[in-house]
């Protein structure tokens, strides 16, 4: 029913399914590095109970090590990497959706000025292209919220 809405959610889903895309190589290739790094760790961890491991507390990862490697630090680094590479794509993005979102009530002023027009015209409760023009001028609302008002009150009132 409002073709600019249905036009950004297009522009919007055409964008997620080309950064999915883009991320489902990336995301496959570490899946399975992770899942290589999982059964080398499950051998050496059967290697170490075969050869006696104890599994002291002494085997236990130290974060102050320097061959300690930080598993979230990629993490950090490719949301960096990505809030950089897209950020103004997403800052546009967001701007539109604010503009787009509802606001909220008319001024009471305005609406009474629709309401008298109404009540003046409830034979036919139509204004013309000029008179809505006219009703924009006197409200300060624009043609669309004019339209919607009055789409708006014939459904209400006519039920």
């Amino acid at each position: 029913e409002d073709p600019a809405l249905d036009q950004f959610t297009e522009a919007y889903c055409e964008m997620l399914t080309k950064y999915e895309q883009e991320l489902t190589k990336p995301f496959k290739e570490a899946m399975l590095f992770i899942s290589n790094i999982e059964s080398q760790l499950k051998s050496l961890n059967v290697a170490s109970s075969d050869s006696g491991g104890s599994g002291s507390p002494e085997d236990e990862i130290d974060p102050n090590d320097e061959n300690y490697i930080d598993p979230q630090a990629e993490d950090k680094e490719l949301k960096i990497q990505l809030l950089r590479k897209y950020s103004g794509y997403l800052g546009s993005l967001k701007q539109e959706f604010l503009k787009k979102r509802k606001k909220g009530k008319l001024p009471k002023e305005a609406r009474q000025k629709l309401l008298d027009w109404w009540s003046r015209h409830y034979k036919w409760p139509y204004p013309s292209e000029g008179q809505k023009l006219a009703l924009g001028e006197t409200t300060g609302l624009d043609q669309k919220q004019i339209n919607n008002w009055f789409i708006n009150q014939r459904k209400r009132h006519w039920k």
